[in-house]
């Protein structure tokens, strides 16, 4: 069937469902808002309700003969130039982890950026694949990783040719972008596949002046998140799928194993509407949002001690390929105070909420949905940070290891690490023992520790000193670090 991208099939569905007066007697059990506490729906509208409809049985799904979800997801691949798309509503987390399992298997070899999500990380403890980690680009001026290099992967391939295939995080959430497409040539010479975790992504097929989108690009399996740069909702998420390197059915049944056997009808609908608006109309609101973010920038590099990094920045050999305009990153270690403080003070005095925080950055993330009235408000409040930045003090200091003490050693797999004998010792106790649990600086949510991997003292002093000047880390068992989960001794190789 022809592509006509002014129809929204999910959301067509949904006003059809409504129109015809349908009944049912099956989940959810609020029954289109009639059951919901009325202060609940005083809150989220019945809108939300009304759009909360089952999918089997109710508005449609993969198995309907009406087909609403399998022609939505047909006209999102049209729109991004894959072969096939695949809707989520469990986020990009559980996209990223079916298309690992279809690359790879229980200890069969993948070669993945170290820079991985910890969603990524997830994977590797469910499945049991074996991480072959491959380098970023580090760059020790501004303590900040950048997408490995094509060589790099060159290179990992060379000494694991056994490995079933490559994963790359790119654009990273601080905009940098790989070069993907010669990564994908490393891969596809040895006709391996390439997956890229292109979350922050969702945007980059609709506006040329975006990097380069992982589908043009030559990436055979590409995982997106609608909710991040697009006007998706939370948990909607997309995977595409091209070539002959990844077996359609394979993907289908990974992502079936995984995903929930209750989808929400709001998510489709969310990730068809958008794709509707992107394609009759991204190009005109993504040239806007390019606009106002290139004046915001330059209105931002004005005000005393900051400094927005920009395509000079993170560009260039040993550095990213490519760069996105839209996620503004901020360092603000001129002001004599650390992110976390300022993006604190920023949220108490000005109800502004910042992205990304770290020891000496904050980051504004724009939009389409940006405009003047809210980088005013963020430039407002930037403006008043510089005149009251004073006042905030230095905080503790956070120890940044260099990047010779960044990487320890991965004594065992994850899976193992994760799944052994345990025990919480005190930190000082931890270096040289075996890590069993993630720990990870978040946002942006790269683990600085993985399970498996064995603990020192530079990585430690600095996740503490992290969570002392205001560091989130909230996936160990105890988020203040005093006190550490190793395996214990004996229960793995190494321990």
């Amino acid at each position: 069937m022809p592509a006509d991208h002014h129809e929204a099939p999910v959301l067509d569905a949904l006003a059809a469902y409504k129109e015809n007066g349908e009944l049912g007697f099956s989940p959810p059990g609020h029954k289109q808002a009639r059951g919901a506490a009325p202060a609940v729906r005083a809150v989220l509208g019945d809108a939300v309700f009304l759009g909360d409809v089952l999918a089997i049985g109710g508005l449609d799904d993969r198995r309907q003969t009406s087909g609403a979800l399998r022609r939505a997801e047909e006209l999102m691949a049209d729109a991004v130039h894959a072969e096939h798309t695949f809707f989520s509503t469990c986020g990009s987390s559980l996209s990223v982890k079916a298309a690992m399992l279809s690359v790879a298997a229980p200890h069969r070899k993948l070669l993945i950026g170290r820079d991985a999500h910890k969603s990524v990380v997830a994977g590797l403890i469910l499945s049991g694949i074996e991480p072959v980690w491959v380098e970023p680009q580090w760059d020790p001026e501004r303590h900040l990783a950048h997408p490995p290099s094509a060589e790099t992967f060159e290179r990992a391939f060379e000494r694991h040719p056994d490995a079933c295939g490559a994963l790359v995080t790119s654009p990273t959430p601080y905009g940098s972008a790989a070069d993907l497409r010669a990564i994908a040539e490393v891969c596809h010479r040895r006709s391996r596949p390439v997956i890229v975790d292109e979350a922050w992504g969702a945007h980059l097929p609709f506006h040329e002046d975006l990097p380069s989108w992982a589908m043009d690009a030559g990436a055979d399996v590409c995982v997106t998140s609608i909710h991040k740069m697009g006007s998706g909702l939370e948990q909607g998420s997309v995977f595409h799928l091209q070539g002959d390197l990844v077996d359609h059915d394979t993907l289908a049944s990974r992502a079936d194993l995984l995903g929930t056997t209750s989808p929400s009808v709001l998510l489709y609908a969310g990730i068809d509407g958008w794709r509707r608006q992107m394609v009759l109309e991204g190009h005109g609101l993504l040239s806007h949002a390019l606009d106002l973010v290139g004046d915001v920038r330059e209105r931002i590099e004005k005000i005393d001690g900051m400094h927005v990094n920009d395509r000079d920045d993170f560009c260039g050999p040993g550095r990213a390929t490519e760069f996105d305009p839209l996620p503004v990153i901020i360092d603000i270690s001129a002001l004599g105070t650390n992110g976390y403080r300022a993006a604190d003070w920023l949220r108490a005095r000005h109800r502004i909420d910042m992205h990304l925080v770290d020891h000496r950055r904050i980051s504004a993330q724009f939009t389409h949905a940006d405009d003047e009235d809210t980088a005013g408000r963020l430039l407002e409040g930037l403006r008043d940070l510089s005149r009251q930045a004073g006042t905030l003090g230095p905080g503790p200091a956070v120890h940044v290891p260099g990047p010779d003490e960044l990487r320890p050693d991965q004594v065992c797999l994850p899976r193992d690490a994760y799944f052994a004998a345990t025990e919480d010792i005190p930190a000082e106790q931890a270096v040289g023992r075996v890590a069993a649990e993630m720990m990870t600086p978040y946002p942006p949510g790269i683990p600085a520790v993985l399970p498996g991997e064995r603990l020192t003292e530079p990585l430690l002093r600095y996740l503490r000193s992290g969570v002392g000047a205001g560091m989130n880390v909230p996936d160990p068992a105890d988020t203040t670090l005093r006190t550490v989960r190793v395996c214990a001794e004996g229960s793995v190789p190494g321990a």
